[in-house]
């Protein structure tokens, strides 16, 4: 499947006097899976949401293949945002049925697999003349993952798509989503705050905060650049000058830094160093060092 460029540059957007994006610019390149993490209220939905054609700008671009976005039918048949279903409409029940929101698909996605639809219907234990209203939230959340994958749009985006789900379901989706992407070799990103057990699907990951994408690079590559280093105050400065700091924690005469490095190597060299503890962090870890913003002593 050949899958193009989606890119965004300087896009903004407010609410009231809430600016969410701040000249964001974004680049999305074919045949990987993102991971798109970023505390509540960054601005996640709205981006992908303008990413999509789904929600307005104030001001900036989206392109796709070089083409807007905006009112463009064949850009957005190459789109699928996949969302979380709401069960109320204009302050009432949603009289949808499940079957409904499959017949959209078929509608509005041209590569949409019924056969694939079908099937995950089946393993999702999903009736399709149910109310979306009548729903639980793990089903809900399965209609979201069974749409975006059925929809067999080259570039397929999911916002918070195991939220309703138990370990077990969470597993499985993690399991047909790589079996898709080896299969068809579609974009996909996910917006998730599940980091932990998401960051090992994440080929590359973005993560936005102050309205900009502050991270874009390989998932591996940006873990390795932290460590956590430990131990007495005055061995754990000495040990990491030359290097970022990211954040600090003291407990008596103890510290613990979250340090960086960007070409890995001093990084590497500080397991060597006996008078501190070194511990890789996890890509969860290195989130909440860069958007924590806790300040550096």
């Amino acid at each position: 499947m050949t899958t193009g460029i989606l890119q965004a540059r300087g896009l903004c957007k407010a609410y009231k006097k809430n600016q969410v994006l701040n000249g964001l610019d974004i680049t999305i390149q074919p045949g990987k899976i993102y991971g798109l993490i970023g505390r509540n209220g960054a601005g996640k939905t709205t981006l992908l949401g303008i990413l999509t054609a789904q929600n307005t700008h104030d001001a900036g671009e989206v392109s796709y293949n070089g083409e807007p976005v905006w009112e463009n039918p064949k850009a957005l048949a190459d789109l699928c945002f996949s969302r979380e279903l709401q069960t109320t409409l204009f302050y009432g029940q949603n009289p949808l049925k499940v079957r409904n929101y499959l017949q959209a698909g078929a509608t509005f996605y041209p590569r949409w697999d019924e056969a694939y639809a079908r099937r995950l219907m089946k393993e999702f234990g999903l009736e399709e003349k149910k109310r979306v209203s009548q729903l639980s939230k793990g089903q809900l959340s399965m209609v979201t993952i069974l749409i975006a994958l059925a929809s067999g749009a080259p570039v397929t985006i999911l916002d918070e798509p195991v939220a309703g789900l138990d370990v077990v379901a969470r597993e499985r989706f993690y399991q047909l989503l790589l079996e898709d992407y080896e299969r068809t070799n579609r974009t996909f990103i996910l917006s998730t705050h599940i980091i932990e057990e998401a960051a090992s699907v994440f080929e590359r990951v973005l993560i936005l905060d102050d309205g900009r994408i502050i991270e874009d690079a390989e998932t591996e590559e940006l873990v390795d650049q932290f460590r956590y280093v430990s131990g007495a105050a005055e061995e754990v400065d000495r040990v990491c000058q030359g290097m970022t700091v990211v954040s600090e924690r003291r407990m008596g005469r103890r510290k613990t830094a979250a340090v960086r490095d960007t070409d890995g190597r001093r990084a590497a060299d500080l397991e060597g160093a006996g008078e501190v503890d070194v511990v890789h962090m996890s890509l969860q870890n290195v989130f909440v060092a860069l958007c924590g913003h806790e300040a550096a002593e």
